[in-house]
């Protein structure tokens, strides 16, 4: 009689289960850092996706599944990006949210508290964070290493950039079709040459395109954060990332409501401009932290055209409170 896939395609998902990532402490199938897994006859494959310090669990993989009397031999495919530690993804389910404010201004808030960190602009479509952090267009260096030919990030207000906005004409339009969209995105995953880095940030594409897909599913990403604004109609947007990321297994650390409302000057009443509760609501229904709320500030729109995010020129500004508020809480989460 032959065995049941499925039976053992579980009873192997249950001895994952034992494997406790000790930083999170959450087992490594529901962190979303094991990925096609398949059983053909009495082998056993799979990818695990890990930062540059999780490498002692590929042991405990191997212990627990050794316990499995059919099993003749496991392949573990390592997958990470060398020398990073952290790769969290920012997404957002549409356009115009302020995803990639949000994201320079995380990344410059975690850079003042110590940590070293990269930011990788994956908006192939839009890919603002150069201006954002004060750079036109530049030369790209490879250089040679031992595990080949590798892209050198440019270094900016002490954060590692590499954007594909570095690599295009100005003023064309980036019309990327399906073929060459993989393999830039694929390039872009395995061959910077990033140092060592605590954090390394994925700024995505808005929507859950292929090139989305594409990167969720090549990277380490063990985290997204979520940017939306107030009003419902951005809110059912994010619901349709949610899925995206919930398919493989991606956690969502919490939710960035942006916009949330202005403050007066004179009187310092709040007035919420785009209505009020979404972020909130999304939080509660994700069971993920608001991590928060930032205000409009028109030198948060001023910061991103010049160069200057406001969480380095205006730390002790309302927004820039609140960038450095979601970057300790990140470092919370993963110290």
């Amino acid at each position: 009689m032959q065995p049941n896939p499925d039976s053992r395609q579980q009873e192997v998902i249950q001895l994952l289960k034992q494997v406790i990532e000790p930083t999170l402490k959450n087992d490594i199938v529901s962190l979303g850092m094991v990925r096609n897994l398949r059983i053909v006859d009495d082998y056993i494959y799979l990818r695990f996706y890990i930062g540059s310090h999780q490498h002692q669990l590929h042991k405990e993989i191997q212990s627990v599944l050794s316990s499995l009397s059919w099993c003749k031999k496991t392949y573990i495919q390592l997958c990470t990006i060398p020398g990073v530690k952290i790769t969290l993804a920012v997404s957002s389910g549409k356009g115009g949210v302020g995803k990639s404010t949000t994201a320079v201004n995380i990344a410059a808030a975690l850079k003042l508290q110590g940590a070293k960190v990269g930011l990788l602009d994956a908006d192939v479509y839009g890919p603002n964070i150069p201006q954002m952090l004060g750079i036109g267009q530049a030369d790209i260096q490879v250089i040679h290493t031992p595990a080949g030919e590798k892209f050198l990030p440019l270094e900016i207000q002490g954060i590692k950039l590499m954007s594909v906005g570095l690599l295009a004409e100005p003023n064309r339009p980036l019309a990327w079709r399906g073929p060459v969209l993989h393999k830039i995105i694929t390039q872009f995953l395995q061959d910077v040459e990033w140092g060592e880095l605590d954090y390394l940030l994925i700024d995505l594409p808005p929507g859950t395109g292929d090139a989305q897909i594409t990167i969720v599913q090549e990277s380490p990403i063990c985290g997204v954060i979520l940017v939306t604004t107030p009003q419902l109609v951005a809110i059912s947007d994010v619901r349709r990332n949610i899925h995206m990321f919930r398919q493989v297994g991606v956690p969502v650390l919490g939710i960035v409501e942006n916009m949330s409302y202005l403050i007066c000057s004179d009187c310092g009443s709040r007035t919420p401009i785009f209505g009020s509760g979404g972020g909130e609501k999304l939080a509660a229904e994700l069971q993920a932290p608001l991590l928060g709320q930032i205000p409009i500030d028109p030198r948060i729109c001023s910061g991103g055209d010049t160069g200057h995010p406001i969480a380095v020129t205006n730390s002790t500004s309302g927004a820039g409170e609140v960038f450095v508020q979601i970057a300790t809480a990140l470092n919370a989460t993963f110290t």
